[in-house]
Order: structure tokens, then C-alpha cells, then sequence
């Protein structure tokens, strides 16, 4: 009886958590949505930010390619160096000395903050490699930010492997390079994609790093990785923190949330399509 009575309220303490999580979510994105969609409009989505201060009439179309050649180019960098930190482990690496080391810093990046990271970033990459306030600057430093993600996603990704399947083809005299390519990728693949656009959504989302290494007030769409862009989430802080406009505010925050929400749709969709296979 003192069982069913514990096993009962775990039940209710879950059922509560989560109804309380998915409605606190639910109450804000609806409050977003519901601020945010008078703003919206075909000259506010294609239109560069307009009047006296600056934001309060016109569209954030710079602030939206800005957002997108960031997380794009650190998706990238992120990727590579992800992929191969992952592929070290998983294949390559024999000590275990040597192994938890690494896992040991990739966990101590994740947990950097991110406004640590900015300020590494500026000293580094706009400071001391002269890139100067860049987008260049700006994905270097968010790639830094969600390397651990790939990392450690991958890494994780590559163990739920059957060693059955490479030690049979190492047993064959096959390479490792050969293995991942031809075994272990078509099997893992929509899992490590999911994890990298995971990745690169929360870049799209982070203001802090950005602030001080390649966002600026205003700037055309990027042309060249050595310029300053405009990125929806500094755009969005300008103006709810300066009062410019809280009409526009919303209406960057619904864009930038539906930007989101495109890409862990993606995420969804991948994973849909490996239980199905």
C-alpha cells in the first residue's frame, strides 16, 4: 500500500512538472505571438531599420541575414571540429588517460559562459588576430560556444553503434576512415545532423557573444566576413533595452522565434525519419 501511495505521487509530480513547463512555454510564446504579430508585415521583414533612433520604423531584413550568415558559418567551423574531436574518440584514441582529458575540457567549454566567451572572442579575434568588429569574429567565437554540443552529441551518437559492425569490418582489413564512411554514417547520420542544427539554432539565439566581437547598431546586409552586422537577438536587445520601439521588439522576437522553431522543426523531422526507418 506505502508503494502505491509513492508510486502515485511521483505520478502526480511528473504530470504537474510537465504541465507546468509546457504551459509556462506555451503562455510565452503566445504572449510573443500575440504582441509580436501587429509588427509584422512584408515591408518589416524585406526593409532596412528606418527613423529617429534608429529601429523605430523600417524592417529588420539585415538583422535576419546577419543572424543566418552567423549561424552558418559557425555551424561550419563548429562541425569540423566537432566531428573530429568525436571521431578521435570514438576511433582513434587508445589511452584513457588521454580520452577523459579531453572529455574533461570539451565539458569545461560548455560550461564558459557565454558572455566569457564574447570577451575572449574580442581580446582574441578582434583585439589581438586584428579581425576587428566582424562577422568573421562573431562565428569564430560562436563556434567556440557550440562546439561541446557537437562534440559531445556525436560522440555519444557513434557509441550507440553495434561494435559488432566495425570490429566485422576492421576484421576485414578495412580501414577506419572507410568504416565511418560507408558504415557508421548512413546508420548515425540524422542523428549527428540533428545534433549540429541544434547547435547552430542556440548560436542564432545568443546575444552575449556577438555584443562585443560583430554586432553593431546598423549595417547592411553581410557582404564580406571582415564586416560588422546587424543579428536579430543584439537588434531585439537594442530596442526593448532602449525603448525604442516595443512594437518592433515583439515583432523581432516572433521572427527570430519562428527562426528557432524552423530549425528544431528540422531536428523533429530527422528523428521522425530514423524511428521510422
Amino acid at each position: 500500500m506505502t508503494r502505491d501511495w509513492k508510486d502515485i505521487c511521483l505520478q502526480v509530480w511528473l504530470y504537474l512538472s510537465v504541465i507546468s513547463v509546457v504551459g509556462a512555454a506555451l503562455f510565452v510564446m503566445g504572449h510573443i505571438v500575440v504582441r509580436g504579430w501587429g509588427a509584422i508585415s512584408l515591408e518589416f521583414i524585406v526593409a532596412s531599420p528606418q527613423g529617429r533612433p534608429l529601429g523605430r520604423e523600417g524592417g529588420i531584413l539585415p538583422a535576419i541575414t546577419g543572424s543566418l550568415a552567423l549561424g552558418l558559418i559557425s555551424m561550419s567551423v563548429a562541425s569540423l571540429l566537432g566531428l573530429a574531436t568525436a571521431l578521435y574518440l570514438h576511433l582513434y584514441c587508445t589511452s584513457r588517460t588521454l580520452h577523459s582529458f579531453i572529455r574533461l575540457v570539451v565539458q569545461c567549454i560548455a560550461g564558459i559562459p557565454s558572455i566569457v566567451l564574447g570577451l575572449f572572442g574580442y581580446t582574441f579575434f578582434v583585439v589581438s588576430m586584428g579581425m576587428g568588429h566582424s562577422l568573421l569574429a562573431g562565428s569564430l567565437t560562436l563556434a567556440i560556444m557550440i562546439f561541446p554540443i557537437v562534440a559531445i552529441n556525436t560522440e555519444k551518437t557513434l557509441a550507440e553503434v553495434q561494435p559488432e559492425q566495425s570490429l566485422a569490418s576492421f576484421a576485414l582489413g578495412v580501414s577506419k576512415s572507410y568504416t565511418f564512411l560507408f558504415i557508421v554514417w548512413p546508420e548515425r547520420r540524422n542523428d549527428i545532423i540533428s545534433g549540429i542544427l541544434v547547435g547552430t539554432v542556440y548560436a542564432m539565439g545568443a546575444t552575449a557573444p556577438i555584443m562585443l566581437t560583430a554586432a553593431v547598431l546598423s549595417a547592411s546586409s553581410p557582404k564580406s566576413v571582415f564586416q560588422p552586422i546587424m543579428a536579430l537577438p543584439y537588434h531585439l536587445y537594442i530596442l526593448a533595452a532602449e525603448r525604442i520601439s516595443v512594437e518592433n521588439a515583439y515583432g523581432t522576437a516572433l521572427v527570430l522565434l519562428a527562426m528557432l522553431f524552423f530549425g528544431y522543426g528540422i531536428v523533429f523531422l530527422l528523428f521522425r525519419r530514423r524511428r521510422e526507418d
